[in-house]
């Protein structure tokens, strides 16, 4: 009985790591796609306000394009979320410090999407992609 437990509850969590890595990584592609075909001249321009080379706007490329593709496939998970992780610090920093402590119309945190997206990289860099990856659960960083 127990291992019939213990397999069960091995399987619920890979699946569940499976999920949050899908859900994480597909709906932060949908802003890499978006800065792939729209171009990133506004953050180079938030970056040079903030007294930073503009170049480093690329950077967004590989927290919400490259990373998010790692995470999506479970290869590299753990280091790939924590790109996804700072990425996200980032964005907060220089595009909705003045959202922190804010409510929306709806009465939700203002910064409720990045706070999402934060948590959850969080969380995939702390439990790992599981064995339903690229990886798979003995991998590497996995």
């Amino acid at each position: 009985m127990q291992t019939t437990t213990t397999q069960l509850t091995t399987n619920t969590n890979d699946a569940g790591k499976l999920v949050l890595r899908v859900a994480l990584a597909s709906m932060l592609l949908f802003h890499g796609v978006a800065k792939l075909s729209g171009g990133i001249g506004f953050v180079g321009h938030m970056l040079a306000a903030a007294g930073l080379p503009a170049v480093f706007g690329y950077g967004v490329y590989i927290g919400e394009v490259v990373a998010p593709l790692f995470i999506l496939f479970g290869l590299f998970s753990r280091p790939a979320a924590l790109v996804v992780a700072v990425n996200m610090i980032v964005a907060v920093l220089l595009a909705h410090t003045s959202q922190f402590f804010t409510i929306n119309e709806t009465g939700g945190w203002a910064l409720e999407l990045q706070g999402m997206f934060f948590f959850a990289a969080v969380a995939v860099a702390l439990m790992g992609a599981g064995r339903h990856s690229v990886g798979g659960v003995n991998g590497r960083w996995n």
